[in-house]
């Protein structure tokens, strides 16, 4: 497995970055039982930073606190079957036979605000982002409310899987 962690800002939480990511990355592949060993990049930066690309990316002129930007299509959010087809063969890389998950791009700023918002450590913020995160790369979305429902119980359960809890 492959996570490409790039910090792109000065701020520094004092937090293990590697660990915590690393730790909930496994265990949301775990939860979906993925097959594939996986290729990932995550972006640490700030709120100007996420803002300059939620504008380009998706027209919001607003910082956010995660982006997620998928590689794949799923025909069913979660089911990594339809890879197994010959002509999916283009999700892999070539080099290295994993499977090219996507992007993740998280404001630290933003982790430190919701953690004091939400009355939780930093640490608990930046897996719950990360963990949000990956559910959109297996395919998930919470657009309609049973949708929302559905991730937040699965965030929440891989979460507790890791012990990464409320304080």
């Amino acid at each position: 497995m492959n996570i490409q962690i790039e910090k792109e800002t000065e701020l520094d939480l004092g937090l293990d970055y590697e660990k915590i990511i690393d730790e909930i990355v496994n265990e949301a592949l775990d939860y979906m039982n993925c097959p594939y060993e996986i290729e990932l990049n995550v972006i640490l930066s700030d709120n100007e930073g996420i803002h300059q690309v939620n504008l380009e990316q998706r027209e919001i002129d607003a910082p956010t606190d995660v982006l997620s930007f998928p590689m794949l299509d799923y025909e069913k959010a979660g089911d990594f079957s339809f890879l197994e087809r010959e002509e999916e063969i283009y999700n892999f890389n070539a080099d290295t036979g994993e499977l090219m998950l996507g992007d993740i791009m998280i404001s630290l700023e933003k982790v430190r605000e919701q953690a004091k918002e939400y009355n939780h450590s930093e640490r608990r913020e930046l897996a719950f982002l990360v963990a949000h995160s990956m559910l959109h790369l297996f395919g998930f979305d919470h657009m309609e409310e049973e949708e929302r429902i559905e991730m937040e119980r699965m965030q929440e359960e891989i979460l507790q899987n890791k012990n990464y809890r409320r304080d």
